[in-house]
């Protein structure tokens, strides 16, 4: 049964077609962009709530090479988001089964894995040859996520960073020339996680719309790395990133830059763009981020 199963896949993989496997999006570009989009090589760090959303979504629209970065493995806390997460995948490495899971959509598709997650030793080698980064490490992973965009920034890798909060989605466009991830989100070294977590999530989505359906905040804690999330936030993320790596890949579109901050928020209907004049050391955002610390004190 298993063998004849394997040759079933084997089968199929040599019908595939990559022209006739991405011909329903011409038309919302040509010919010759597909092509280019195949060329492309995008580096994804993390394979969980919103990274596995991106890999699959990037692979569908065209792109032909990844760096995927993740050294976790799925677990049942995983069901309510991750596109890879099911009682089949209990336990299993997410680089491993994203990575099939993509191929299943193309076969061809040139990856290189980092199983170990992304470290001091081997940035070098994740960040080259890369075309754009997307961001989707865990949201309290500060060492590595400064580590990787001052890699992206001294390359001049565009970065794009999609945070899925409560049930939208905050977008941000780190691209060589304009205002670097250091400078937007003003971590210091003697901030703490409490201040990075903070800074991250203010700097995010200035506008905190996601406040508004958060029914108990009981269920939201920083100093215990914890927070509430949904599918429809993950997949708005891939959509919305996807759609900028696209503009960003093929040159075509506005994308606006940080300090330019954007953020849709479906539960509310409403969309925020808004141009943060020095990122996190506005004294605007010095005062919500102020205000974000005292509300999540006093949770009721």
């Amino acid at each position: 049964m298993n063998e004849n199963k394997a040759c079933l896949e084997e089968d199929r993989t040599d019908q595939f077609d990559r022209g006739i496997a991405f011909s329903r999006t011409l038309g919302l570009i040509t010919p010759e962009e597909l092509e280019t989009l195949g060329q492309k090589t995008i580096a994804i760090a993390g394979l969980g709530g919103v990274g596995g959303s991106h890999l699959l979504t990037l692979t569908r629209l065209g792109i032909g090479g990844f760096h995927l970065a993740e050294f976790d493995s799925f677990g049942l806390e995983n069901f309510n988001r991750q596109a890879g997460a099911s009682l089949a995948t209990i336990g299993r490495k997410k680089l491993e089964v994203m990575e099939k899971a993509a191929r299943q959509i193309n076969p061809k598709l040139r990856i290189r894995e980092f199983p170990d997650g992304v470290k001091p030793a081997n940035v070098d080698a994740f960040l080259d040859g890369v075309d754009v980064y997307v961001d989707s490490l865990d949201y309290f992973a500060f060492a590595a996520r400064t580590m990787i965009f001052k890699g992206c920034s001294e390359r001049a890798i565009p970065a794009v960073t999609a945070g899925p909060l409560g049930m939208g989605v905050a977008l941000l466009n780190f691209l060589p020339g304009h205002m670097t991830f250091e400078d937007y989100f003003d971590w210091k070294e003697t901030d703490s996680d409490i201040d990075k977590a903070l800074k991250f999530l203010v700097g995010l989505a200035p506008s905190l719309p996601h406040r508004r359906s958060l029914v108990d905040r009981r269920y939201v804690s920083l100093e215990a790395r914890k927070g509430p999330s949904t599918p429809m936030a993950c997949e708005l993320c891939a959509g919305f990133a996807g759609t900028e790596v696209m503009k960003i890949l093929l040159r075509r579109g506005k994308v606006r830059a940080a300090p330019h901050s954007l953020h849709f928020d479906a539960y509310l209907e409403k969309f925020y763009s808004r141009k943060i004049w020095f990122g996190n050391r506005n004294p605007w955002q010095k005062l919500k981020i102020a205000i974000t610390r005292r509300m999540l004190r006093s949770k009721s």
